[in-house]
């Protein structure tokens, strides 16, 4: 593994530092600030969240159409006109003077952070490895960890000492001083699998997106994929709610993140190690195996412990998750038009991130409480199990006729 770092430390750094600063149009991120923005604006938590909501859903929109990029141009390129303006939405969020210039900035927040840092790296990193993609991918994303870890203790102490929007300042500063000309230089070198040893481990075809949208084992997949992001962010979104529910101690349900964030990491390099032996394709049937585990849990285990047990499973499932997804794209779709596929894909995810706290609060209100819903979280993860193991099988029998 070192030697392979070594070899490949340009690009994986690149990758690396693009989720790393994907960070600033996070929800955990934002949500620093939450409290803030609702007292300067005067809005109620539910007009704060229903502007959020609206914003993400814009940003899911927009996805599609500028993910595309990536297949027309390089992604330094690409990075050269995103890491300004999510710079320029960190300014705004600071000084906008009304809430329509806020939705705005969410707005771009969201499409240029979470979407299009996440894209690029995650593009990249498809098409400029094929045997070890599984490997790559799981050194990249957790440059997602890295910000949960870092950013909101240094966010902390700068807003104890400045202001909550020298944060966002200083965020913009660090993208433009830093994140800028670093990672473009880094991605200004095209990567190309060379040799035996970087033969693909698919043979899929160039798909188009227009293709791929007609294709029903995508809306297989789907069923699985989005079920990791809603879950999370509905768990995470509601742990207020959760923490008042059950009567836990704020600061022992906090405790647990890092633990969770441990866990990603460490199952993350597993799982790649794993994809570069059997496929990601042939891994689809398990990785939601502990998410199922991990929503039965928030739903049966009252004590405090069931927390720290779900923060586990949780960071097993996002480790397998993000990279299994990282790597099963090129594979079952090629990485000709993998930006364009990646783009729609990550558009549906951000959707999910944006359906989810909706859906799941107003059941609430409806007289719904959390712990059933998870239940039924649990039941979606079984029934999508079965329906991956049936798509695994058939995109398995789709690649051996098209070898025969």
């Amino acid at each position: 593994m070192l030697a392979f770092i070594r070899a490949n430390a340009r690009w994986l750094g690149a990758g690396f530092l693009l989720t790393l600063f994907s960070s600033f149009g996070q929800t955990f991120f934002i949500g620093l600030s939450g409290a803030e923005l609702r007292a300067k604006f005067d809005l109620t938590d539910g007009e704060f969240g229903l502007l959020y909501m609206v914003a993400t859903l814009g940003s899911a929109a927009t996805l599609p159409l500028l993910g595309r990029a990536l297949d027309i141009m390089p992604g330094w390129q690409v990075a050269r006109f995103v890491i300004p303006i999510l710079a320029a939405a960190c300014l705004l969020l600071a000084w906008s003077p009304h809430v329509a210039l806020l939705l705005i900035a969410l707005y771009l927040l969201r499409l240029f952070g979470q979407g299009m840092m996440s894209h690029i790296a995650l593009t990249e990193i498809g098409r400029w490895f094929a045997a070890a993609r599984g490997r790559a991918t799981s050194l990249v994303v957790p440059g997602f960890q890295a910000g949960e870890m870092v950013f909101p203790i240094t966010a902390a102490i700068i807003a104890a000492a400045l202001g909550w929007q020298a944060v966002w300042i200083g965020a913009a500063a660090l993208l433009l001083i830093f994140a800028w000309p670093i990672i473009t230089k880094l991605l200004s070198a095209e990567r190309r699998p060379e040799g035996e040893a970087e033969a693909p481990i698919s043979t899929a075809r160039d798909w188009t997106r227009a293709e791929v949208i007609r294709d029903p084992l995508f809306y297989a997949l789907l069923i699985g994929v989005l079920a990791p992001p809603f879950i999370g962010t509905t768990v995470f979104f509601h742990q207020d709610y959760l923490v008042q529910l059950r009567g836990y101690d704020p600061l022992a349900f906090a405790a647990a993140f890092p633990l969770m964030a441990a866990t990603t990491v460490g199952f993350a390099l597993v799982c790649g190690q794993l994809i570069d032996r059997f496929s990601a394709i042939r891994l689809l049937p398990f990785f939601l195996m502990p998410l199922a585990i991990a929503s039965a849990a928030v739903g049966l285990l009252t004590p405090i412990w069931g927390i720290y047990l779900f923060m586990v499973l949780m960071g097993i499932s996002y480790g397998f998750t993000s990279t299994l997804l990282g790597a099963l794209w090129p594979e079952v779709y090629g990485t000709k038009h993998l930006g364009s596929v990646r783009a729609l894909i990550m558009a549906a995810m951000v959707f999910s991130t944006a359906l989810g706290p909706g859906l799941t609060g107003w059941l609430i209100d409806a007289g719904m409480p959390l712990p059933r819903q998870m239940l039924a979280m649990s039941g979606w993860c079984v029934l999508a199990i079965l329906v991956l193991a049936w798509a695994s099988r058939r995109l398995v029998e789709r690649q051996a006729r098209k070898q025969a």
